[in-house]
């Protein structure tokens, strides 16, 4: 049996497409060194009902987060006894956004974290692409924690080449009731989603039962959202709360034609250029094998490309393992992981900030590497530019 279920949906109440642009806003983990683009979505949100009112992006994370996230519970509180939102029950939403020319499909539902490992190694159904940062989830957790809500910016992939679990939905969307349809802000696109009928979510059950069979035992892994869906986990763990079990999500065929893989790069802050570059070289030369691998190293003065001899088997893989052992030396420095290379560009404007940018994982290497190595170095890709990363819509009661 597979792990994808319908869930009991909450959407806001349909007002207007302006209420809906209002109210969706990007994962909380894109932007996360760009003030500008916050500040621009608390100006178009204003005083509506918004997704930003009940969430916290990793912008502003400090070392104590207890107010902002009793703030974020209040809110949820709030809207659902003033009626915001309004429940679908027992509902799966098939999802069409539009990012330029190409239309990217998905699913939206609910696993069961029973299914999910992320621990490398794993064997689970559902298996994270990246090593968890287990420093990373404590937030989240305590978002979590009290939280009445969950909203959904998990995209999990299936291998399905035979395209047998979402092409027939596309086909019959026209005769389905339409969940939403509106244009994302801040060149997000557009999307629109569809309610599935009873015998359509029989029918993706039925076609995820056939892959899980088929795959070995591996069915899903995570695209976008490892360690939110980790937080999630390690809550239901500890709560032992049944809601709490689930998580909303959304699924995608890695075959579908407009999915691409980007990477995510690394910018490095309060870094000595001239010693991180030339301990890197040493700690290459010195474990790395006759491979050769490079990247565009880009500081204050311009970029060069740098080879240097491999000592895992992607280029990221390399990296991250030095600046892993870089900064428990040096505590002072900051790492940031960014989407686009001009956005690394244009960080590198001090002379104590680096950036590398590299070749990533082609989409068709990732069930392979993450059956055979476990997980990959934490955020290796991402499923598209900053801007097409999955915006809060949908929610669901977890308490």
């Amino acid at each position: 049996m597979s792990c994808f279920y319908p869930a009991d949906i909450l959407l806001p109440k349909k007002n207007s497409k302006e209420d809906y642009e209002k109210w969706a806003v990007i994962a909380c983990d894109q932007h996360t060194s760009n003030q500008q683009y916050w500040d621009d979505v608390e100006r178009i949100v204003g005083d509506a009902p918004s997704s930003l009112r009940i969430m916290l992006p990793e912008i502003y994370l400090g070392k104590d987060n207890s107010a902002s996230i009793m703030k974020v519970n209040a809110t949820m509180d709030k809207y659902m006894e003033e009626g915001v939102l309004e429940s679908h029950p027992n509902s799966m939403i098939y999802v069409e956004r539009q990012v330029g020319d190409k239309i990217r499909r998905g699913l939206v539902g609910m696993v069961d974290l029973e299914e999910y490992d992320f621990n490398p190694g794993s064997d689970a159904l559902i298996r994270a692409t990246e090593a968890t940062i287990i420093d990373r989830l404590p937030p989240r957790i305590q978002i979590r924690q009290n939280a009445p809500l969950e909203m959904p910016h998990v995209l999990m992939l299936f291998d399905d080449a035979n395209k047998t679990v979402v092409a027939p939905l596309e086909a019959s969307k026209d005769k389905l009731e339409v969940a939403y349809d509106f244009d994302l802000m801040k060149n997000g696109g557009h999307i629109k989603g569809w309610f599935l009928t009873e015998e359509l979510q029989q029918s993706v059950e039925k076609a995820l039962d056939v892959l899980t069979e088929e795959k070995n035992g591996l069915l899903f892994v995570v695209g976008d959202g490892n360690h939110s869906l980790a937080a999630a986990k390690e809550y239901y763990k500890r709560s032992g709360n049944p809601l709490a079990r689930y998580a909303l999500v959304e699924i995608e065929n890695v075959h579908d034609e407009s999915l691409e893989f980007e990477s995510i790069y690394r910018v490095l802050f309060n870094v000595d250029r001239e010693d991180f570059v030339a301990k890197f070289k040493n700690y290459t030369d010195k474990y790395g094998s006759k491979n050769l691998q490079t990247f565009r190293l880009y500081s204050k003065g311009g970029s060069r490309l740098m080879n240097f001899k491999a000592t895992a088997e992607l280029p990221i893989g390399t990296l991250q393992s030095f600046i892993d052992r870089y900064t428990e030396i040096h505590s002072e420095v900051e790492v940031d992981y960014i989407h686009g290379e001009d956005e690394v560009k244009r960080l590198c404007d001090r002379d104590d900030i680096l950036g590398f940018v590299y070749q990533g994982l082609r989409k068709d290497e990732l069930f392979t590497a993450v059956d055979k190595d476990g997980a990959l170095p934490r955020k290796t890709f991402s499923m598209g530019h900053a801007d097409d990363k999955r915006f809060y819509i949908e929610c669901r009661k977890i308490k």
